[in-house]
C-alpha cells in the first residue's frame, strides 16, 4: 500500500533498503531530532515516513532502490 505522497513512499523505501527492519527505528530517531528542535513541519513529514515504513514492512514489500535519498528536513 502506498501513501498519497510519492516522496514519502520513496523516503520510506530508501530507509528500508538501507536499514531493513531497523528502518522504523532510524526514522524515529530522525523524527526525535526535529521534535527536539521544535520543527513541527519536519516532524509531521517524518511521522508520515514512519507510517509508510510500517505499512511497507507489514505488507512484506521489499525496499525500493537506494537511489531515493531519505529527506533531511522539510521540503519548502
Amino acid at each position: 500500500m502506498m501513501s498519497k505522497d510519492p516522496q514519502i513512499d520513496a523516503a520510506a523505501r530508501s530507509l528500508i533498503a538501507q536499514y531493513g527492519e531497523d528502518a522504523e527505528t532510524i526514522a524515529m530517531l530522525r523524527a526525535a531530532e526535529f521534535a527536539a528542535a521544535g520543527d513541527v513541519k519536519a516532524l509531521s513529514e517524518w511521522d508520515r515516513i514512519i507510517e509508510a515504513i510500517r505499512l511497507f514492512l507489514a505488507a512484506g514489500e521489499p525496499g525500493a532502490s537506494a537511489d531515493a535519498p531519505a529527506p533531511t528536513g522539510p521540503r519548502h
